[in-house]
């Protein structure tokens, strides 16, 4: 392909061999000759491309906004004569990255490193690779697209906070439930004896009026679930209220993992990563938010009344921005489904909503957040 500057010259060309012949000038002529010449010089040089195969890695493939990043590119010359340099063009979250490539012996390799921007959230590809290889002159250039992709996540930056409020046991021991792990301290409740059963765990009271042996069935109290529910809904949030918004609900899931706590993370268009208590749980939930974005036509806050808890004592945690009193009764609503609910309305505030029965934080930013809930207004616990 000609570049700009090729079909510069070749105009000139063009124009002066006409003009030399024309005017009998054959100086003239001469130099567009020459002229004539490099461009036939540049397409030959071409003929050389590079033969190369390229591989790209992402360290790290997950990083928190702002964290550094960088894409490696391995460089080989499968050919067997030596390569000439080229220039390599990166799509980087929709920009164009320049990476020099270096001339190779036959079968040699090279690795270039570049770093790549993440100053925001989300899920970036990498790629496609173009090859570029043009003549000393640069008047003409041909490129090859690499079809290899790599993906970058940038997860949202995370604060150091306590977690959700869980409204208190009413057992000293903890809650229990039929599906909890036997072998605990926590008394749930008795159970005919059977074969294997621990003696010493009979109650004899009861089988004296039972007229059959009857155990006490103790098993592992359960850890309250929290449930963290991200409104992404694009009506309550301005400006760069949702990026906020993420960051509260990550610091919340964090947090809850981070105190041994099951945590279940929702937002209102459906999206869900069930409650775990190991790294691969908090790994999933942190490329959700990665990922997620507001969108038109969510319930948002509404969407609240079909996440019901699959067991009791689970507190609820809500994130929105300023939502509309329609959307703030839903929280109402569903209160008396959980041990105890928190309301987090991130932005400029329209007013001072109250939500009977829950605990509600006002916060402009997620850093505002974070200093108000550690120094207090989520000390309710």
């Amino acid at each position: 392909m000609i570049t700009g500057t090729g079909i510069a010259v070749a105009f000139v060309a063009a124009f002066l061999g006409i003009a030399g012949v024309a005017l009998g000038y054959p100086e003239l002529v001469v130099v567009a000759a020459a002229a004539t010449l490099s461009l036939l010089v540049a397409g030959a040089w071409l003929l050389v491309t590079p033969n190369v195969t390229i591989s790209r890695e992402i360290h790290p493939a997950r990083v928190v906004e702002g964290e550094p990043a960088f894409a490696q590119l391995t460089v080989t010359n499968i050919a067997n004569r030596r390569c000439p340099p080229a220039q390599a063009q990166e799509r980087v979250a929709g920009r164009s990255v320049g990476v020099a490539l270096p001339a190779l012996a036959a079968g040699g390799s090279a690795r270039r490193t570049y770093p790549i921007p993440t100053p925001r959230r989300g899920v970036f590809e990498i790629g496609p690779l173009v090859i570029a290889h043009s003549d000393p002159l640069r008047l003409v250039h041909v490129g090859r697209a690499l079809p290899q992709r790599s993906v970058l996540r940038v997860r949202p930056r995370v604060h150091a906070i306590p977690p959700l409020p869980t409204g208190g046991s009413p057992d000293l021991e903890g809650p229990t439930s039929d599906a909890a792990p036997r072998g605990g301290v926590a008394f749930h409740s008795l159970r005919e004896y059977v074969r294997g059963d621990d003696p010493r765990l009979i109650h004899w009271p009861s089988t004296a009026k039972l007229r059959k042996k009857m155990v006490r069935h103790n098993v592992i109290p359960n850890d309250p679930t929290m449930l963290v529910v991200l409104d992404t809904s694009a009506a309550p949030y301005t400006g760069d209220a949702f990026e906020d918004a993420v960051r509260i609900v990550a610091s919340l899931v964090v947090s809850g993992h981070t105190h041994g706590f099951p945590v279940v993370l929702r937002t209102t268009g459906g999206e869900q990563v069930a409650a775990g208590h190991g790294r691969e749980s908090l790994d999933a939930a942190l490329d959700l938010l990665a990922a997620v974005s507001p969108r038109e036509g969510d319930p948002g806050l509404a969407g609240l009344a079909g996440m019901v808890p699959g067991e009791p004592g689970v507190a609820l945690g809500a994130v929105t921005g300023q939502p509309a009193a329609g959307q703030l009764a839903a929280v109402t609503k569903v209160r008396p489904r959980f041990a105890m609910v928190s309301l987090v309305l991130v932005g400029e505030p329209r007013g001072r909503p109250t939500v009977s029965g829950a605990l509600v934080v006002h916060a402009r930013t997620s850093e505002a957040f974070a200093a108000e809930w550690t120094s207090g207004a989520g000390a309710a616990r």
